[in-house]
């Protein structure tokens, strides 16, 4: 037990961001952890078995994929994750494994342009995550990873969607089962402007029925494959061979 000090006030070293992600956190692992393992592992184990210096997970959020990095590597792994609810339950995970394991990850609870990482990695990986964010912010990532790789370091991006939905779109998370608990929900996809509108639907029920429902919503901005591409070579990376998976884009990073 934590001791109880009253008179102490405990102010983060920088400011953090809203936590955008304070009612899926609770809920995002048990409706999707399963698929998520399965699309981690099939984009990116391969790459992460040849990690010679090390990995950059960048929006490690629970850490699906830093624990495969974990599991599937011997080297240093970053994770890279600003969101508090989200690094949280990665924290947690990273508390039950072995303290060998352990000692090779480090956390960055920040922005990757704000952690000041240079050089430490070989393999990057973007799982989920360019998607959700602004044109502005996608454009000034990739310089941010290019100095977190070695020249020749190979870039991963999970490619966010291509266009705007013409219709409204309805994805039902498959429901689980928690002791006496029943966890599901939905996700909704709309066009808005220039945004996609996805609102996610959650909901707990019992014997006697629902006992708590909650709704959250993200925006995303989508991108083409070529519009992706044609950043990145601002930063330096140049296109691999197209993947198995179309989802995925692999660059690799030119010399300096």
């Amino acid at each position: 037990m934590l001791p109880f000090l009253p008179d102490v006030i405990v102010d983060p070293p920088h400011p953090e961001p809203r936590d955008a992600y304070e009612v899926s956190a609770e809920f995002y692992d048990i409706l999707q952890a399963d698929q998520d393992r399965a699309r981690v592992h099939r984009f990116y184990a391969r790459d992460v078995r040849t990690a010679r210096r090390g990995v950059l997970d960048v929006g490690a959020g629970t850490g699906r994929v830093t624990l495969m990095c974990l599991a599937g590597s011997r080297v240093p792994v970053h994770a890279v994750e600003p969101t508090r609810s989200m690094r949280s339950l990665l924290m947690t995970r990273l508390a039950a494994l072995p303290a060998d394991m352990r000692e090779r990850v480090t956390v960055h609870p920040y922005r990757l342009s704000e952690a000041g990482l240079r050089e430490v990695a070989d393999v990057a990986i973007c799982h989920n995550t360019i998607g959700c964010l602004p044109p502005a912010a996608r454009h000034a990532l990739w310089p941010a990873v290019a100095d977190a790789l070695v020249p020749g370091g190979v870039l991963l991006v999970h490619l966010p969607p291509d266009r705007l939905p013409h219709d409204e779109a309805t994805h039902v998370l498959p429901a689980q089962k928690v002791g006496q608990h029943v966890y599901g929900g939905r996700m909704v996809m709309s066009a808005d402007g220039d945004r996609i509108r996805t609102r996610f639907d959650y909901w707990v029920r019992g014997a006697r029925g629902v006992l708590r429902e909650y709704t959250e919503t993200f925006w995303m901005w989508p991108a083409s494959r070529a519009e992706v591409i044609a950043e990145l070579a601002g930063s330096g990376f140049g296109p691999l061979p197209r993947r198995a998976d179309s989802a995925v884009l692999a660059v690799r990073l030119g010399r300096r």
